[in-house]
């Protein structure tokens, strides 16, 4: 289970990796899709080499269990749980289970409902074992449909085929960026609201490269790959080519009165393994979707990375001015040295009735809840730190930046009008990092000079990091442009053009 979990976390599936190297193949040269696809390879190989999270945020394991009539689950259940620990006092998960009353972090990954652990008998002689590590910030572009429904851009979708297409449809056009696009979906009609949901993130442990034996959901699927991604949202939602990189869809049985539809959106990051395991000796007999061709991918050097992009690059060294923010546009490319500062939700909703216990003014606020590892001295080590989706932040950014002179936020998905306005009153500036690339940003991180908040819990807390050349995209300036709001405008006049029917 240990082995399971590590791999799971570090090692990116094959049939991953090929769906991630034809995206980049079909983007063009110099675009920011591009660049965004360079620095998620980039970080693969990175995390190959270092045996280190892909993406910082280690999510919500789910184990699919199957076993022979006879074995111990109780055992299995128990060796989930000490490998739990142990992978996260190495470093290969973050601490992310939390009390949802209180909102303390259990610090080992164990807690009432964590992880999600779902057994089955079966006719085998071996043991089926099988981990996703979903993400928060994918998991919060879930999506469940009640049919019939009208829906914004396509119109009103029936209790049919063509509603379900609908419905799939506009789940990838709600997702945009903040998912970590371009992502991969599953996808469960029928059943009730929870057993939908199951079904959805069911769908997510089939192979990338399988087909759907059901005819009418084999037609289904091949429509949504070609046509979600001609909505243009694209890597990151900066537009581009590839905005699906997946999609699967399941079936089963409903009541008469309901008629759901379950997506359940999973990032580029797509964490996803299995292994076939002896049931007498515990020993791992084969590995799960790691057939096929084998793709690696070269680790490419940042600054090589940047000349292919067509953008303007701008360094600066925090603190920041208010005039060196306004000379920023949309599309710039930002390369940041110096000190920045982590700051998630629980940070936020802090800053927003406390003082800052650091001086603010003119420094950078990073969304990120990093992998944190304590070494013999007692020095904290960055082991990965990609951004975190800066959305659940839209009630406070604004606020804060005014209250306490913060220039410039980073994070991934993009904020909202509130933000946007504040950006301009203000002066500062949105920066989009790549979400996911966990270790291509840790690699940037040169120093940690300091914690404050660590009764929030390490995801929580705001570290205090030293940093050069920590490569982001503006996409909302004090200007009061925001590339997300195109890219969302964009996408649904392009979502319309699939309002007729297409399956009778």
């Amino acid at each position: 289970m240990y082995t399971l979990i590590v791999e799971t976390s570090t090692n990116l599936p094959k049939d991953v990796r090929r769906a991630v190297k034809a995206a980049k193949e079909r983007e063009n040269a110099g675009t920011r899709a591009a660049m965004s696809l360079d620095t998620i390879t980039t970080n693969i190989k990175m995390a190959d080499d270092n045996i280190s999270p892909i993406c910082q945020d280690t999510g919500m394991p789910t184990f699919k269990i199957k076993t022979p009539v006879g074995v111990n689950q109780i055992q299995i259940q128990k060796a989930i749980y000490a490998a739990m620990e142990q992978a996260t006092k190495d470093g290969k998960l973050r601490p992310n289970s939390v009390d949802s009353l209180n909102g303390s972090n259990s610090g080992n990954n164990l807690g009432l409902g964590t992880p999600v652990i779902k057994f089955e008998q079966w006719e085998e002689d071996y043991i089926d074992a099988r981990l996703i590590l979903k993400g928060g910030g994918c998991e919060n572009k879930n999506i469940q449909y009640s049919l019939p429904c009208e829906l914004e851009g396509i119109g009103k979708a029936g209790r049919d085929l063509d509603g379900i297409r609908k419905c799939i449809m506009h789940s990838v056009y709600q997702a945009q960026g903040q998912g970590c696009s371009a992502g991969f979906i599953g996808v469960g009609i029928g059943g009730d609201r929870s057993s939908g949901y199951d079904l959805a993130k069911t769908q997510l442990f089939r192979g990338v490269d399988d087909v759907n034996e059901n005819e009418d959901l084999r037609k289904l699927e091949e429509y949504v790959m070609t046509h979600a991604n001609e909505l243009g949202i694209g890597t990151m939602g900066f537009g581009g080519e590839t905005t699906l990189l997946g999609c699967k869809v399941g079936v089963m049985n409903r009541l008469p009165a309901s008629f759901f539809v379950s997506v359940a959106y999973n990032c580029w990051a797509y964490r996803r393994l299995g292994v076939s395991v002896n049931a007498e000796t515990g020993e791992i007999n084969e590995w799960y979707y790691q057939d096929g061709e084998d793709v690696s991918f070269d680790t490419a050097q940042k600054e090589e990375q940047e000349i292919k992009s067509e953008s303007r690059v701008v360094t600066l060294q925090a603190p920041i001015t208010e005039e060196q923010i306004r000379d920023l546009k949309v599309g710039d490319v930002v390369k940041i040295n110096g000190m920045m500062y982590t700051g998630r939700d629980a940070i936020h909703k802090y800053l927003s009735t406390n003082d800052s216990p650091v001086d603010l003014n003119g420094q950078v606020i990073y969304h990120c809840g990093p992998v944190m590892l304590k070494d013999a001295e007692g020095q904290w080590h960055v082991k990965a730190a990609g951004p975190t989706t800066s959305i659940r932040e839209e009630p406070y950014q604004g606020d804060i930046m005014k209250r306490f002179g913060i220039r410039a936020v980073i994070g991934k998905g993009g904020m909202g009008p509130k933000t946007l306005k504040a950006l301009g009153e203000h002066g500062g500036v949105y920066l989009n990092a790549i979400g996911g690339a966990a270790q291509y940003y840790a690699d940037c991180i040169k120093g940690v000079e300091g914690v404050d908040l660590m009764n929030f819990g390490i995801p929580e807390a705001m570290w205090h990091l030293r940093v050069e050349g920590f490569t982001a995209v503006v996409t909302m300036d004090s200007h009061g442009n925001s590339l997300h709001e195109e890219v969302d405008k964009s996408s649904l006049e392009k979502l319309a053009k699939f309002k007729e029917p297409v399956f009778a």
